[in-house]
């Protein structure tokens, strides 16, 4: 079963060097107690990111995880940060698809479908049997949101399907029919993943209805000529990035107690995400 949180390259060896002899562990309460948590055995985790997120040992990336999950928990508490997160998610996807010169409308649509459905208490039974087959182990927003949705994306985009970049780099198309087959192409490996599901009118088909309207703009922002739309989504991946960075780095953020990690991430998301805005509607 699925445990439930509700309101969610490897670095130089230097870089650890630094942190460690900055901080010091043993005084990181809240860091200490998933330690332990985590030699019991007690902390369940879908893919071990730890090169990724630039932790030292699987060990340390699992107990920042456990972490970031009561954080979050904590955070999602109240309606004001709940409500933030919507209206940023709202922002980005509006920012993204007027830079991809297309019409927000129905990603929109898709996009406060998805957050009604996950509201509805009703709903949870559901998204835990889909999420839980995906290897999904705690519906919290890190891991369902950052992790199976965001980290998973952009894994995607680095290794796209062979008949997408097949388009792109075919010389004899024009731009025009190359973005459009390239659409067709997401949209085709969507719909063959769509057949597959358990439940046709779940989460994930919810999730794949706004992935028809996102993805092909960041696909064709990463691989196609645009050199402005590349621009942005390269800065928009490294704006994530660099909070999910910062959210699993000893100096960014204090794995002291639950409410101060928690109002670290509230303050590198603020200086994050608002930049990313800020960056999308120039």
């Amino acid at each position: 079963m699925i445990t439930i949180y509700f309101p969610h390259q490897i670095a130089d060896l230097a870089d650890f060097e630094e942190y460690e002899s900055s901080i010091d562990l043993r005084e990181l309460a809240l860091y200490q107690t998933a330690l332990k948590k985590n030699e019991e055995g007690a902390i369940p985790i879908r893919l071990l990111r730890t090169e990724m997120l630039r932790c030292q040992s699987n060990r340390e990336y699992i107990a920042k995880v456990h972490c970031l999950r009561v954080a979050f928990q904590l955070l999602f508490q109240r309606d004001e940060i709940r409500s933030y997160f919507v209206n940023v998610g709202h922002k980005i996807l509006t920012g993204l698809m007027l830079r991809g010169e297309k019409d927000p409308k129905d990603c929109l649509l898709a996009y406060e479908d998805i957050i009604t459905f996950s509201k509805d208490k009703g709903n949870w039974s559901v998204m835990e049997d889909e999420l839980q087959s995906r290897g999904v182990k705690c519906l919290s927003f890190y891991d369902v949101v950052l992790d199976f949705i965001v980290l998973d994306a952009f894994e995607d985009l680095e290794s796209p399907p062979s008949s997408v970049t097949a388009v792109v780099q075919n010389r004899w198309l024009s731009n025009g029919f190359k973005e459009t087959a390239l659409a067709t192409a997401v949209w085709s490996v969507l719909k063959a993943k769509k057949r597959m599901l358990k439940y046709s009118d779940g989460f994930i088909s919810r999730f794949y209805l706004v992935s028809e309207h996102l993805i092909p703009v960041l696909a064709w922002g990463f691989y196609g000529p645009d050199e402005k739309l590349k621009e942005i989504c390269l800065y928009f991946k490294e704006e994530v990035m660099g909070f999910m960075f910062d959210i699993f780095n000893f100096n960014k953020v204090r794995f002291t107690q639950i409410e101060e990690l928690a109002a670290d991430i509230m303050q590198l998301a603020n200086l994050r995400f608002d930049r990313t805005i800020q960056k999308l509607y120039m």
